[in-house]
């Protein structure tokens, strides 16, 4: 169950790029839960949705509040769809327990000067030009951390100009890269990868160590980029997902051409972007106009 956790914990720091507190406060409820199980006999392989409802009734009974109950009910879902789609658990024990309707939260997007600097970053060195192809990358496709960690050589057609990668639950898309990150992932290729390279290894993306970067490795590469520049802090993998597809969107791309490249299985996912493009151009008409 622990193990199951740190992943969990680690995919939304490195991937989603969740605060640290919320982190914590993640941690905190999912360790309740673990005790209970504990206490219980029950490996989560284990959990269903009977064993769920004891555990909230019990939360009930120990006294915390229905706003407490409701917000750890959040985490538990949100860890039990983690655990479904890594095939841990075989049914999703919380998938019928409803929550009160909230606002979602706007994602964070870099606009594009900020967007621009960060992928043009100029190191001369094996890593900085890894870096530079692994940033360009991420702006011109979207790509999820852990989908550019597990790319291969084979999955870019550098010819062609598109990258074929494998999203949540296995899903397969193609995506176009564009030449500037084309471009990159040629030079870092034929200059950089057999520098870092210390064993054969199909993997596109090498660490330090040789071997297949890690989604932590790529999250503190951004961190470092990030720091350098000045850009604000926060600024993760996930965010330079946002900034593809908000970018996109202000230029004029139609929702369901990005809702194909960020591999979105419902459009309403996609919809939130365009909520975010509304919001930057309110800001600028309430800078720029004479009667805003």
């Amino acid at each position: 169950m622990q193990k199951h956790i740190t992943d969990f914990l680690g995919h939304l720091e490195f991937e989603r790029g969740y605060s640290s507190h919320t982190l914590k406060s993640y941690s905190r409820d999912l360790d309740q839960l673990a005790d209970f199980l504990k206490l219980s006999g029950v490996p989560v392989s284990s959990l269903n949705k009977k064993m769920f409802s004891k555990f909230v009734s019990h939360l009930s009974k120990k006294g915390y509040s229905p706003a407490s109950v409701m917000r750890k009910i959040a985490a538990f879902k949100a860890f039990c769809h983690f655990l479904l789609r890594e095939g841990h658990i075989k049914t999703d024990p919380t998938a019928d327990i409803r929550l009160p309707k909230i606002p979602k939260r706007l994602p964070k997007a870099l606009s594009m000067g900020e967007a621009i600097r960060l992928v043009e970053v100029k190191k001369k060195d094996k890593s900085g030009i890894r870096d530079r192809a692994i940033l360009e990358l991420l702006y011109a496709t979207g790509l999820r951390a852990s989908e550019v960690v597990s790319l291969n050589l084979e999955n870019v057609n550098l010819d062609v100009g598109f990258v074929r990668c494998f999203g949540k639950g296995k899903k397969e898309r193609i995506v176009p890269l564009g030449e500037e990150a084309s471009r990159a992932i040629k030079n870092y290729i034929s200059s950089s990868r057999t520098k870092l390279m210390k064993k054969d290894t199909n993997a596109l993306f090498l660490g330090r160590a040789g071997r297949r970067l890690t989604r932590q490795g790529l999250w503190y590469l951004i961190k470092n980029y990030v720091k350098m520049l000045g850009i604000r802090s926060g600024t993760s993998p996930h965010t330079l997902r946002h900034s593809f597809a908000t970018h996109l969107l202000e230029k004029g791309a139609d929702l369901r051409s990005v809702q194909e490249m960020l591999g979105h299985s419902s459009i309403s996912t996609t919809e939130i972007y365009t909520s975010v493009s509304r919001e930057r151009l309110k800001r600028i008409y309430s800078k720029a106009h004479p009667r805003a």
